[in-house]
């Protein structure tokens, strides 16, 4: 927990802090990007010049500027800035944050708490803050990079306001890197490095928006720069490769982007785009994402969404997961690619799924519906004696093995769940049915039965 004064500075010009923390923005006409929000007629412009303290939740990726604008309101505010981290403190910690506030309200000073990653809090936590926020003890600001919507509770967020913050555009690292290097008492100006073209273009487009990562990225590479005449600094293109190694993707195994990505998988997959597919699959095997769990999304998705179009699919889903468990990683992720390239180019069906769900909600709303007589199990006299499989008919026995039983309770006679569609494997399927049909119709009339009826009643 850390509290300063609106008009200090949590480092000194001269500190060993990184380069990120000591080029963050000292007031509003520094700060890049967000503009947005900071536009003329932007949110955050017109709660500055309302001079309102409003307790707000920034929402967004890393390194976009969360926590430098909680510190600037605060300071436009003149408030005392109290910096709290979820992951550290507890209610205990809240408490006296409160009991602190509370004293300074009467000396007539308003209190910023500000909340990092304010998602790590659980419930109790979050509940801790609820009537001191209300009451305007204290004014809460949080960061998350986490939806709100499923990580904080909604008494908390009916009391906020959440404010989203976008990753930084290529522009606005540009503007930031260059400042960095041109000043010479927060930046590197000190280090006189040239950073070639090659090298910014690099640094700004592994940077994802996150001005951090850039900026981080950028102080290994100059100080790790050989010395070129008059003692600059040149930073090439290998240089800042070296410097940035291995880039890790924002990706959040529990959190929302792992489901916008899983998300992007399964509908390019629906919508019959290997290349995007392709695409959303590698971006996740590289976040760090387990293959099986890829792997049994895929095989979930040959039944729900390619089924009996194309029943080989299926086999290919669960055969990738054995050609996976069999090579390992790397050379298993190519069964991942092909099964991920063979369903998106399969013929498309629900109707399975639809099928077996409308069945579900039958068997949920009509309770246990009696089995008919002559396909029930038969083992013992007495049940022979009531009629159990009495009238069964041995399929085996007749032409085609095709015979006119009813198999389905009397309230579902004629009810129809599985309806195939034209596409893929399924046509042959729908016209196998019809033949089916018109075999039993022609039974029935030889028997003198008349009609089966159609679907059962509302339905």
């Amino acid at each position: 927990m850390e509290l300063f004064r609106p008009d200090q500075s949590p480092f000194s010009a001269g500190s060993q802090a990184p380069l990120a923390e000591r080029m963050r923005p000292q007031s509003l006409a520094e700060y890049v990007g967000q503009a947005h929000l900071l536009a003329a007629d932007g949110p955050l412009t017109k709660l500055i010049a309302s001079q309102r303290p409003t307790s707000l939740i920034f929402w967004g990726p890393p390194g976009t500027g969360k926590t430098t604008l909680a510190r600037l309101l605060a300071q436009d505010w003149q408030a005392d800035f109290v910096e709290f981290s979820a992951v550290l403190s507890g209610v205990a910690d809240i408490r006296r944050v409160v009991q602190e506030a509370r004293e300074a309200s009467r000396r007539q000073r308003l209190t910023v708490l500000f909340v990092d990653e304010i998602h790590r809090f659980n419930k109790a936590q979050q509940d801790a803050f609820l009537p001191h926020v209300e009451s305007g003890v204290i004014v809460l600001l949080g960061a998350t990079t986490e939806n709100p919507s499923f990580e904080i509770i909604p008494a908390l967020l009916s009391r906020t306001r959440v404010l989203v913050l976008n990753p930084l555009g290529e522009d606005d690292l540009a503007k930031i890197l260059e400042r960095a290097l041109a000043d010479p008492e927060r930046g590197l100006g000190g280090y006189q490095a040239q950073v070639s073209p090659e090298a910014r273009a690099h640094l700004i487009a592994t940077a994802f928006g996150d001005a951090r990562r850039m900026l981080s990225s950028l102080e290994a590479a100059v100080l790790t720069a050989p010395l070129g005449p008059g003692g600059t600094r040149v930073v090439d293109l290998q240089q800042a490769e070296q410097a940035i190694g291995k880039s890790a993707l924002r990706y959040d195994k529990a959190g929302e982007e792992h489901y916008n990505l899983i998300s992007a998988l399964h509908k390019s997959l629906r919508g019959s785009d290997p290349d995007a597919a392709l695409y959303w699959l590698a971006r996740m095997l590289a976040a760090g994402e387990d293959p099986h769990y890829l792997l049994r999304r895929m095989v979930r998705f040959a039944s729900e969404d390619v089924g009996l179009a194309d029943p080989y699919a299926l086999n290919q889903a669960v055969a990738a997961l054995g050609a996976f468990d069999l090579l390992g990683r790397p050379e298993g992720e190519l069964a991942l690619a092909q099964v991920a390239v063979y369903l998106a180019l399969a013929p498309k069906s629900n109707a399975v799924y639809t099928a077996f769900g409308q069945a579900q909600a039958d068997a949920a709303q009509l309770g246990p519906l009696e089995v008919p007589l002559a396909i029930r199990n038969a083992p013992t006299k007495l049940m022979q004696g009531l009629g159990y499989g009495r009238d069964y008919e041995y399929p085996h026995d007749h032409p085609d093995a095709v015979v006119d039983q009813q198999y389905l309770p009397d309230r579902l006679r004629g009810r129809r769940y599985y309806q195939p569609t034209d596409r893929g494997r399924e046509r042959q399927i729908r016209e196998r049915l019809r033949e089916l049909q018109t075999a039993k119709a022609r039974l029935r009339r030889a028997r003198g039965g008349g009609s089966e009826g159609g679907e059962a009643p509302g339905k």
